[in-house]
């Protein structure tokens, strides 16, 4: 039993290093932002799931497994909100090429902040 438990965690270890290899891979090769962004956080939060399950596997204990849920909980909700967050600042900073996009949605609000922006600064200005 304990050399199939052994079998298991080497497996889970293995897929979550190769997992957070085609993170990195990613990081490295794809050609803009949006697409980096996707390639380091939809990967890596299945790596490190194979990682926590390798633990409670080899700890053989109930005790971790709710420490083990919390950390994956909270990569779940952190890792969505900067990835929004860092492709948000990149499409503000123009850090994208559009000619990869196939909608831009974003665009016509974007357009509409600026514009709404600059007529409120003109109506300051002119008072």
């Amino acid at each position: 039993m304990d050399a199939a438990l052994d079998v298991l965690t080497a497996v889970l270890l293995l897929g979550g290093a190769l997992m957070s290899l085609a993170a990195a891979v990613g990081l490295l090769r794809f050609p803009d932002l949006l697409s980096r962004m996707h390639a380091a956080t939809k990967p890596q939060v299945l790596g490190l799931l194979l990682f926590l399950l390798a633990i409670a596997v080899q700890q053989r204990s109930w005790s971790v497994v709710p420490v083990l849920i919390v950390c994956w909980i909270f990569q779940l909700l952190t890792a969505p909100v900067s990835a929004h967050m860092v492709g948000r600042a990149g499409y503000r900073t123009k850090h994208l090429r559009k000619d990869l996009l196939s909608m831009d949605d974003l665009d016509d609000v974007v357009e509409h902040a600026a514009t709404r922006r600059r007529e409120a600064g003109d109506r300051a200005s002119g008072e």
